[in-house]
């Protein structure tokens, strides 16, 4: 039997090859924390982008919605500067986010704008509006030794602004916007422009708009001025009146007694009825076009208590002129977009966040109100009637708070904003968008 042969040396080389090991996993380790730091901070910007754009996209989208392009798809200027603003507010939105921990800047390229379906037939309808955000020089702190200095990210979003009222021309399915918010004024299919009340502001069955010098019109200036009000006069408000005879631009009170409590109630709204919360503040149960919505039986107050609601909400319980605006400078029929001043109880100013008459995008005097046609027109409703198409209108254009007394008590000075109708093909799931306005703005991309 041999014995082994013991190697000289050999128990000074144990634990060696562990040493390696452990050397050589000290340095992979460290390369792979090192690496994630950079894939952390591409993963970061490329989130920061995608939200950018995201916001920016239903910006322009908003701005789209508000300036009556979709009601008017014909008037190539009004869509041309729709564009045009579009365009500035959502580089400006783009611009005030930070990517890679500073902001973009549209001037280096890093804020695309496209209107992808300009154009088209379809584009007054349902416009959209593509913003591509990128950082090619994103800094690198680890992959530099790979050669890799900077990163780019890049992140796009398209949003749309859908309105029903044009689809039917085009030939393709009509789907129905259910705005939320929407006030309890549900008004006739009877344009204010007709005093007769003959003439519909939308076409009942394709809920396309008959009347379009509605849009952007300062209605108080019409022969016959007209004032958005209720149908009922200060000695009939007790009801119920679903027998009395509609008339143009005089709504119906909605009975909003089984419909969910109203929020965002300002701090004006103390005390309120339900009725009164619901035009000061919104109930977020959506209306949707095709659906029934019951009318109330009586409301002694009706008009007093509205002055009161509005007021409260256009922020003119104070004064009359802190009321947010319309710029006269802007909007329909001078061929432009609508723009809206920030009056001095505007919550934004108040806040100190931005200074009077300071462009704002949205305003609480921008409200939406139902139309209704049964086909029965101008014979009186029933207890409940069916919701065609709805009208976005800015409450006071001239600041000017609701008179709380008087023979126009209650009475408000409305201009148009958007017009929406759905007629009574649209089907299918309801376009819910993303706020109150009849003109449904949400992203399409990405999903």
């Amino acid at each position: 039997m041999r014995r082994k042969k013991k190697i000289s040396g050999r128990k000074k080389e144990q634990g060696v090859i562990l040493t390696l090991v452990a050397v050589f996993m000290l340095g992979v380790v460290g390369a792979m924390a090192a690496l994630s730091i950079d894939l952390v901070t591409l993963y970061t910007a490329r989130s920061e982008a995608q939200l950018a754009a995201d916001g920016a996209a239903l910006a322009g989208a908003r701005v789209l919605a508000n300036s009556g392009m979709t009601s008017n798809p014909a008037d190539a200027t009004l869509t041309s500067s729709a564009e045009t603003l579009a365009s500035a507010v959502a580089i400006q939105v783009a611009q005030s986010n930070q990517v890679g921990g500073r902001n973009l800047v549209a001037s280096n390229g890093e804020v695309i704008i496209s209107f992808p379906t300009a154009g088209s037939v379809a584009f007054g309808t349902n416009p959209h509006v593509t913003v591509q955000v990128k950082r090619t020089d994103l800094p690198t702190f680890f992959a530099r030794i790979w050669g890799s200095k900077q990163l780019t990210v890049v992140a796009s979003a398209v949003a749309e602004a859908y309105n029903p009222s044009g689809a039917s021309a085009l030939g393709v399915t009509v789907s129905p916007v259910a705005p939320s918010c929407v006030k309890p004024w549900v008004l006739p299919n009877m344009t204010p422009n007709d005093s007769t009340g003959g003439t519909p502001i939308i076409d009942r069955t394709t809920g396309a708009i008959n009347d379009l010098t509605l849009l952007g019109e300062d209605l108080t200036k019409l022969p016959t001025p007209a004032l958005l009000q209720s149908i009922c006069t200060p000695g009939t408000c007790g009801g119920p009146w679903w027998g009395v005879k509609p008339k143009p631009w005089l709504y119906y009170p909605e009975d909003v007694s089984g419909l969910p409590a109203a929020g965002a109630l300002p701090s004006c709204a103390a005390g309120y009825t339900a009725s009164q919360d619901s035009m000061a503040g919104c109930i977020q149960s959506p209306i949707t076009c095709g659906s029934t919505v019951s009318l109330e039986k009586a409301h002694t107050n009706l008009r007093s208590q509205t002055a009161d609601a509005v007021n409260c909400l256009i922020h003119a319980s104070t004064s009359a002129t802190t009321a947010d605006s319309v710029d006269p400078n802007f909007g329909p029929p001078l061929g432009s977009s609508f723009e809206f001043l920030a009056g001095a109880d505007n919550p934004l100013v108040q806040a100190g966040a931005i200074s009077v008459n300071s462009d704002v995008l949205v305003s609480d005097s921008i409200v939406t109100v139902p139309i209704y046609d049964d086909g029965n027109l101008p014979n009186a409703p029933a207890t409940s009637v069916p919701i065609v198409g709805f009208v976005q209108v800015f409450l006071s254009p001239n600041g000017v708070a609701v008179p709380t007394s008087g023979a126009n008590l209650g009475a408000m000075d409305a201009m148009v904003i958007n017009i929406a109708g759905c007629g009574t093909g649209a089907t299918g799931q309801p376009i819910l968008g993303n706020g109150a306005s009849p003109v449904a703005v949400r992203l399409i991309t990405p999903p």
